[in-house]
């Protein structure tokens, strides 16, 4: 038996303009469906600071001619500018204090600050 001919004008269904199967939309955002899933980040890496754990005989005499001229001296200041851990320089601004080179402005249980003698 031959195949029915379509009566209305337009082309079969392999043609694409008969009444083949209707077309996908896309999906709005807020309509559900499989979500991706969160992917977690790695988190910022940070550089390792290799400070000195001992005062060389170099960085001691740039401690005791820089520190005294600076505003403001804290241990966390002379750590970064001198490459220094935080525990050495605690003890360093202890030593000038004692000198006479600086003065203490506030001790606290965890931060010193101390500043230049006028």
């Amino acid at each position: 038996m031959p195949p029915k001919k379509d009566t209305k004008g337009g082309k079969d269904a392999k043609g694409g303009k008969g009444k083949g199967a209707p077309t996908k939309k896309p999906k709005d955002a807020g309509q559900g469906g499989k979500a991706k899933k969160k992917k977690w980040s790695k988190g910022k890496v940070r550089d390792k600071l290799n400070n000195a754990a001992l005062l060389d005989t170099a960085t001691h005499e740039k401690l005791l001619s820089e520190a005294p001229a600076w505003k403001m001296i804290t241990p966390s200041v002379v750590s970064e500018r001198l490459k220094l851990r935080v525990s050495l320089a605690k003890r360093a601004l202890e030593e000038l204090h004692e000198r006479g080179l600086i003065k203490l402005v506030c001790k606290h249980n965890s931060q010193t600050i101390y500043t230049r003698v006028t």
